[in-house]
């Protein structure tokens, strides 16, 4: 998979890094002289270059690209070269860091946008998911809210301890898409049976994840 990447900060860089060591073909693009550390990802492609211009996109290949970036500390900036990518390149996967919350409204698909990462958001929820138990915690949104990544770590008292999975009367719009138990990533199947402990790992839409609250813990349900 070719995927080019606009901004090579540290962000840039870390994301780069994974990519190429899952094999992955990497471009790294930025228009700072100082930002263009060959040494620290020796084995991606770098361009020096505006990755909000046209000319520097066409450079960059990005017709042939299967993922794009946008990786950038400037919001504006990412918004541009997402909006480019999808509507003049019609890349198939466009991803977005968003630096600001409050800008996070603009990162949906009327500008490109599949996925939106919002990086105090993400650091936030993964605070709440280290200590809570019990709570429905929201990781990511994917196409500005019409899903979600949740998860959800069960307590002792949750009423689906002990049941199949696909015997819990999910609602509608989630999937089950992964169970970690005592540092094993398990794939769901209808027979497994969830235990206290578990964290689960859902996509659901927003709509129902009051729902889905309710249904996985006692401490969800109202007084």
């Amino acid at each position: 998979m070719r995927v080019t990447i606009a901004g090579a900060g540290a962000v840039g860089r870390s994301i780069a890094a994974e990519l190429l060591e899952n094999g992955h073909e990497v471009l790294l693009i930025d228009i700072d002289p100082k930002a263009i550390k060959i040494d620290t990802v020796p084995r991606a492609e770098w361009l020096l270059a505006d990755a909000c211009e046209i000319s520097s996109l066409d450079e960059a290949g990005l017709a042939d690209c299967h993922v794009v970036v946008a990786a950038s500390g400037d919001d504006k900036v990412n918004l541009v070269v997402s909006l480019l990518a999808k509507t003049e390149y019609g890349v198939p996967r466009v991803v977005a860091r968003i630096n600001h919350p409050k800008n996070e409204w603009l990162f949906n698909e009327s500008w490109g946008v599949d996925v939106a990462v919002s990086t105090p958001r993400l650091l936030s929820a993964l605070v709440e998911e280290a200590v809570s138990v019990g709570d429905l915690v929201r990781l990511m949104t994917f196409r500005q809210g019409q899903a979600n990544l949740v998860e959800l770590t069960l307590p002792e008292d949750a009423p689906v301890v002990g049941h199949r999975a696909g015997s819990v009367p999910w609602p509608a719009d989630t999937a089950l898409v992964a169970i970690l138990r005592e540092g094993r990533v398990l794939v769901p199947s209808a027979d497994d049976p969830l235990e206290a402990g578990d964290e689960l790992m859902f996509v659901a839409s927003q709509e129902v994840e009051e729902e889905l609250g309710r249904l996985l813990s006692p401490h969800n349900r109202p007084a």
